[in-house]
C-alpha cells in the first residue's frame, strides 16, 4: 500500500506536523478524512433504526426480528474494538483506517444489493467489525496529525463526526424510505464512506505505531473508579437510548398513527435537536461534565416515558421528540469527555473499552425493546426504557460525585484540566 504524502519525521510528542504551513494544512486535512471516515461508518450503523418497517415488510421478517441488524453490528463491534486494538497495535494506523474504511464501502454496498435477510445480516456483520476497530483507534490519532496545541481540538472534530451521526441518521433513513426504496439509504452510506477512503489514502500520511497495546492493558482500566464510573453510566445511557429509539418508527406509526410525512418530519426534528444539543453539550461542559450528561440523561428519561402517553396529541408528540432529541444530542460527548479524564494508557486503550461498553449495550438494548415490543407493546417497551435512563443518571450522578476527583492512577485531577479540554473542544463546533 501506497505509504502517502511524505511527512517531517515524528517529533518526540508523537505527531509527523508542527507549527503552521503546508505541513499543518495537510494535518487538519487528514482530521477531516477521519472525521469524514467516523461521521460515515456510524451513520451507516443506526440507518435502519428508521428503515425498520419497510426493510422487514420487504423481505418479509417481522419488525422485532429487523431489530437483529443493530445487535449483530453492535455485538461484532464491541469484539472487535479491543481485538483489533491489540492485534494491530504493531501496525501503521493509516493501513488500519484504510483498510476499515474499505469494509465499510463493502458491507454498505452488500447491504443495499441484498436479496435476502441473511445477506443482509452478513453485511451488518461485516460493517460491526469496521465499526468497532476505527472508532477505537481513529479518535486517538489526532495527536499524531497537528500540533501539540491542536490536539484536544482535532479530537473533537473527529468524535463531532460520531455525535451528528447517531442523530443524523434517523431522519435519513426515514426520509430516504418515505422517497424511495429503504436500499438507498446504504447506497448514501456507501458513497459517503467512499469519498472518506479516498481523503484518508490522499491525505493520510505513515502513522507508525508508538506502543504494543496487550490485554492487560485493557483490563487496566477497570481498576481505575473514574473509568468504571464512565464504563457504567454510557452502559445504561446506550441501553435505554435504543431500546427506545429502535422503535421510534413504529411508535410514530401505531400509536400516534402519523403518516409518512409526519414521520419524516419528526425524525428531522429529532436530527437538527440532536445537533443543536451537541453545540450546546460542548459549551455547558465546560462547566460541568457530571452535571450536563446527568440532567440531560434525567430529562431524556423524562421525555421517553411521557411520549407514549401523549400519542393522541401529534403537536405534543413532535415537542417531546425536540427534546429527547436534544438531550440525546449532546450525550455521546459528555460520556466521550468524562472517559478521556479516566485513560491511564493512552486514548486507544479508553476508546476500545467504551466502545465495547456502548456497541454491548446497543445490543442490550435494542434486545430488551424488541422483546417489550412483542410481549408488552410498544408503550410498555417506552416506559422500560426510561426506567433505565433514569436509573442510569442517579446511578452517574451519584458515584461519578465521589469520583470526579479520581484520575488515572488515583491522583486527583484538577477541574480546571476538565474545563480546558471541553473548553478547547467546543470551539469546533
Amino acid at each position: 500500500m501506497d505509504a502517502g504524502p511524505q511527512q517531517q519525521p515524528d517529533r518526540p510528542g508523537g505527531s509527523p506536523l508542527a507549527g503552521d504551513g503546508p505541513a499543518a494544512h495537510r494535518g487538519w486535512l487528514s482530521v477531516a478524512a477521519v472525521a469524514l471516515g467516523s461521521f460515515a461508518i456510524v451513520l451507516s450503523e443506526f440507518l435502519p433504526v428508521g428503515l425498520l418497517p419497510d426493510i422487514a415488510s420487504d423481505l418479509r421478517v417481522r419488525v422485532g426480528t429487523a431489530g437483529l441488524m443493530v445487535v449483530l453490528t453492535g455485538l461484532f463491534a464491541a469484539v472487535a474494538a479491543p481485538v483489533i486494538t491489540v492485534a494491530a497495535s504493531k501496525l501503521d494506523r493509516r493501513v488500519i483506517l484504510v483498510g476499515l474504511s474499505t469494509l465499510l464501502v463493502l458491507a454498505d454496498g452488500l447491504a443495499a444489493l441484498a436479496p435476502g435477510f441473511g445477506v443482509l445480516l452478513l453485511a451488518r456483520v461485516l460493517l460491526g467489525l469496521a465499526l468497532g476497530g476505527f472508532w477505537a483507534i481513529g479518535a486517538g490519532i489526532a495527536g499524531r496529525l497537528v500540533p501539540p496545541a491542536l490536539t484536544i481540538r482535532a479530537t473533537a472534530l473527529i468524535t463531532a463526526g460520531i455525535s451528528v451521526a447517531t442523530v443524523v441518521s434517523l431522519p435519513l433513513g426515514a426520509a430516504v424510505s418515505a422517497l424511495t426504496t429503504w436500499r438507498l439509504a446504504f447506497v448514501i452510506g456507501g458513497v459517503v464512506g467512499l469519498v472518506a477512503l479516498v481523503l484518508q489514502l490522499v491525505t493520510l500520511p505513515r502513522i507508525p505505531s508508538q506502543q504494543r497495546v496487550r490485554v492487560a492493558t485493557l483490563g487496566a482500566l477497570f481498576r481505575v473508579p473514574r473509568a468504571r464510573v464512565g464504563l457504567l453510566g454510557a452502559g445504561l445511557l446506550f441501553a435505554a437510548q435504543f431500546a427506545a429509539s429502535t422503535f421510534v418508527t413504529p411508535y410514530l406509526q401505531d400509536l400516534v398513527a402519523a403518516g409518512p410525512a409526519t414521520v419524516t418530519l419528526a425524525l428531522l426534528l429529532f436530527g437538527v435537536a440532536g445537533i443543536a444539543g451537541n453545540f450546546v453539550a460542548g459549551l455547558t461542559l465546560g462547566r460541568s461534565v457530571l452535571g450536563t450528561a446527568a440532567t440531560a440523561q434525567v430529562v431524556l428519561a423524562a421525555a421517553v416515558v411521557v411520549l407514549p402517553l401523549l400519542a393522541p396529541s401529534t403537536p405534543a408528540v413532535l415537542v417531546l421528540v425536540v427534546v429527547w432529541g436534544f438531550a440525546w444530542g449532546g450525550l455521546p460527548l459528555a460520556m466521550q469527555t468524562w472517559m478521556s479524564t479516566a485513560t491511564p494508557a493512552g486514548p486507544e486503550t479508553g476508546l476500545a473499552l467504551f466502545v465495547t461498553t456502548i456497541q454491548l449495550a446497543i445490543a442490550v438494548g435494542s434486545v430488551l425493546g424488541g422483546v417489550a415490543v412483542t410481549a408488552l407493546g410498544i408503550a410498555a417497551d417506552f416506559w422500560l426504557a426510561g426506567g433505565v435512563a433514569l436509573a442510569g443518571a442517579v446511578v452517574f450522578a451519584v458515584l461519578g460525585s465521589r469520583r470526579s476527583a479520581a484520575a488515572p492512577g488515583g491522583t486527583v485531577a484538577e477541574v480546571g484540566h476538565d474545563r480546558e479540554d471541553v473548553a478547547a473542544a467546543s470551539t469546533v463546533r
